[in-house]
């Protein structure tokens, strides 16, 4: 998992590296200068962006290494003279120690840049909205990167996080400097992991500057899991899992066939369908894989995990082990009481959320949005996978909230959402089998969301059919287990 930081908690690590360690700020900042420097050539001009605050005391810094390496150098200020402040002031006096000058940005000013534009306006203390004329100058840039991003003469290094965006928050409130590349201060910001702030980012690079502590972070991305496989070569079927369906009715045979796959695929042992009499024989001619019996309302015996709803299957068959909930067995106003049970895998879309908790509206498309409201029902032991664009992982008994980042918009359409409940049930059940505690069943939730979208990057960005996602998954699953060397 990597931490995606708010500005508050990237804030509190400067000021105990400050503080408890008695680190000079100066430090910081000539740490994060010659870090993002180093993303640049060392031949070109370079064309820097000065704001007033430690973001344009960090330009400056650049400025001026990048002048006594021998280059081109100029920096250009929103004001004329320019009123620095804090460690800014500082940098600036060094600046003009070597000679250098400043020149008055406006949106006039683009045309003549060359080579590389480093954004030093705004950073970690941005407050927006912008105003003028900062707002103009950065309306302009935008335009520029939107219309000519091939054909202008200059590429943009945004230093820590590109002039507009918000580093707590996923969402654009208004125009952005495009950045080719971003050198990243310390650790990622929610900008940088999340869309769409993160595809103004471009490259993202993270420039290592001395911090005392690992952050202490409640919002993460994913990130690629490690092997799949037991590291042991004497295992048995029943070491990875039995895995039990309750889904498939008639007209809806193909969503107990494609959440079986999806089983099947992660790597479960055993899977069972359980499904309604008049379409088993299609779904066992469909996955032989998989024992598929007539639903007769009793579990069989040795399961470790059930999953019920695809396939417009709505009633929960008792039982007290690890549960997966999807599509028609989530019921209106059941939320909290399936959140608050242990071993509880609820796997709803926007629409199905706002059912399950009683909201007026689904959550919007908006990631910030699917955020909030994910942290303010998932307060207990159960686990909630909001599905959608940039999925959201939450509860089991940790205030943490994981984000997705892989996947398309070719996983819109019907099925998906059976298969990727496969998945999750798969990795309920290895939980199971592997006794640990509550912390690595959300992981292994969190590992079905990454394979699934990363599945679905592999096929290329187009329409895909659900069953191509299968053959995908398998490829991407052996590359990971080789990498380790568990072939």
């Amino acid at each position: 998992m990597i931490p995606l930081l708010r500005a508050s908690e990237m804030q509190a690590l400067e000021k105990g590296a400050i503080e408890d360690w008695g680190v000079p700020s100066l430090v910081l900042q000539e740490h994060a200068a010659l870090g993002a420097l180093g993303l640049l050539p060392a031949d070109g001009p370079i064309h820097v962006l000065a704001g007033p605050g430690n973001n344009g005391g960090d330009a400056l810094a650049l400025a001026r290494l990048a002048r006594l390496r021998g280059q081109t150098v100029e920096v250009w200020t929103q004001e004329a003279p320019p009123a620095w402040r804090g460690d800014a002031a500082l940098q600036a006096r060094l600046w003009e120690g070597l000679g250098g000058t400043y020149r008055q940005l406006n949106r006039d000013s683009i045309p003549s840049f060359r080579g590389w534009v480093v954004d030093g306006l705004f950073g970690l203390g941005t407050r927006l909205p912008l105003r003028e004329p900062t707002l103009s100058f950065v309306a302009e840039m935008h335009a520029w990167g939107q219309a000519c991003r091939s054909s202008r003469a200059f590429r943009v290094l945004a230093l820590d996080l590109p002039t507009g965006l918000d580093p707590s928050s996923s969402d654009v409130y208004g125009p952005v400097i495009p950045a080719d590349r971003t050198a990243c201060f310390g650790h990622r910001k929610v900008c940088h992991g999340l869309r769409p702030a993160r595809s103004f980012c471009g490259e993202i690079t993270v420039v290592p500057i001395p911090l005392p502590v690992a952050p202490q972070a409640t919002l993460f991305m994913m990130d690629r899991p490690g092997p799949t496989l037991s590291g042991r070569w004497d295992t048995h079927k029943r070491d990875f899992g039995h895995v039990a369906i309750r889904a498939g009715s008639l007209g809806m045979s193909g969503a107990a066939v494609l959440a079986a796959l999806g089983a099947l695929r992660v790597g479960a042992g055993l899977v069972t369908v359980l499904t309604d009499a008049e379409v088993r024989a299609e779904i066992a001619a469909q996955v032989p894989e998989a024992m598929v019996l007539p639903w007769e309302g009793r579990l069989p015996d040795g399961i470790d995990v059930l999953l019920t709803g695809p396939g417009g299957v709505s009633e929960i068959p008792a039982w007290h082990g690890p549960l997966v909930l999807d599509a028609s067995a989530l019921k209106e106003g059941e939320g909290a009481f399936w959140m608050a049970r242990p071993e509880t895998v609820i796997t709803p879309h926007p629409g199905e959320f706002a059912r399950l908790f009683g909201k007026v509206k689904p959550p919007s498309h908006q990631t910030s949005d699917r955020l909030a409201q994910a942290l303010e029902v998932a307060t207990g032991p159960g686990i909630l996978a909001l599905k959608g664009a940039q999925s959201v992982v939450a509860g089991g008994g940790t205030p943490e909230v994981w984000i997705n980042p892989t996947g398309h918009r070719g996983l819109s359409t019907g099925g998906t959402g059976d298969f990727l409940a496969g998945m999750v049930a798969a990795k309920v059940a290895l939980w199971k089998k592997e006794g640990q505690g509550l912390g690595r069943l959300k992981e292994g939730v969190a590992e079905a969301l990454w394979l699934h979208g990363a599945a679905a990057e592999r096929l290329g960005p187009g329409p895909l059919l659900v069953r191509e996602l299968g053959p995908s998954l398998s490829s991407l699953l052996r590359e990971l287990n080789q990498e380790v060397g568990h072939v």
